[in-house]
């Protein structure tokens, strides 16, 4: 199939509060969409795989708050160890996404 004829597939983990380290569920999750972002690939799917950081909320407020930072400080130093994981992982996502980003 020619670029244009192929089919396109979307895929996207949630995107995980990193108001804390990531942690075995957030590999999980990674790992698994990661499985069919590849799988889809072989059978001949343009994939788009999303993944990334929500660093909006309560939670991420209350853990700031906790810590004596911005919320943005926060996300800024723990979006990184997200990032890290996926990269560690070898996940196969097209991008990774903060809900900061302009």
């Amino acid at each position: 199939m020619s670029g244009s004829d192929r089919k396109t597939f979307y895929l996207t983990t949630a995107i995980s509060y990193p108001n804390g380290a990531p942690h075995i569920g957030h590999a999980y999750e990674a790992i698994a969409s990661d499985v069919i972002a590849r799988f889809k690939r072989l059978d001949g799917y343009e994939v788009m795989f999303l993944t990334g950081t929500d660093e909006h909320g309560q939670k991420m407020q209350q853990t700031a708050e906790r810590l004596g930072i911005t919320p943005r400080q926060l996300a800024d130093e723990m979006a990184p160890k997200f990032q890290a994981m996926v990269k560690h992982l070898n996940i196969s996502n097209d991008d990774f996404i903060r809900t900061t980003e302009p």
